[in-house]
């Protein structure tokens, strides 16, 4: 990264300093991250970072700006190719696991992040995140209902907290593992549960 860094424009420049953070958060304590790690990692000055971003909480927030962007757009991108509501849900679960897979540092910074005291913007833009999160997921349990795929019993509130509960599950699993690919192994298998919960009988 440090030769292809030193002079791209500036929209360029940030986007190369939002994916070195999640790459140094994938090999070390997100909240050990500085400024000048981040700097030197890139083979830039601690000067030239900051003509990008004022402190490190700005950093943070744009890599959680990035985060939502992207992991949304792969969701909604998943889950458009889908007719079935079931098959949708099974899409977006897959595709969330695999875009953790690929970022593994991205969980690492939310839980960093959750811990830490107080109201900050990337907290609160993770609890957004969650919140939009939650509204996908009730929107394809309720037209499941609609279209008989799904129990029309099912507590979709409680469907939808579970379903990123398994995720999360997986994620602190495969952490715990240091193995990435601990979460492509048990994915499908845990999701085949989850559905088998969910859908409808008739």
């Amino acid at each position: 990264m440090a030769i292809t860094s030193k002079h791209l424009p500036a929209e360029e420049r940030r986007q190369v300093i939002i994916e070195t953070v999640i790459e140094l958060a994938g090999k070390q304590n997100p909240s050990e991250i500085t400024t000048a790690a981040i700097a030197k990692h890139m083979g830039l000055t601690q000067g030239a970072l900051f003509r990008h971003f004022p402190n490190k909480d700005a950093i943070l927030q744009a890599v959680m700006e990035w985060v939502s962007e992207r992991l949304l757009s792969h969701i909604e991108k998943a889950v458009a190719a889908k007719v079935s509501p079931l098959d949708a849900l099974k899409s977006m679960f897959m595709t969330h696991v695999e875009f953790i897979a690929e970022h593994p540092g991205i969980p690492r910074m939310l839980f960093a992040e959750l811990q830490r005291a107080g109201e900050t913007a990337p907290k609160r833009m993770s609890q957004t995140l969650l919140r939009r999160y939650e509204e996908r997921i009730n929107l394809l349990l309720e037209q499941g209902k609609a279209c008989g795929e799904i129990d029309e019993k099912l507590d979709s509130e409680a469907a939808a907290t579970l379903f990123i509960g398994t995720i999360q599950g997986l994620v602190m699993q495969s952490l715990i593992a240091v193995d990435t690919s601990h979460i492509h192994r048990n994915a499908p298998k845990v999701y085949a549960v989850y559905q088998q919960g969910i859908r409808s009988r008739s």
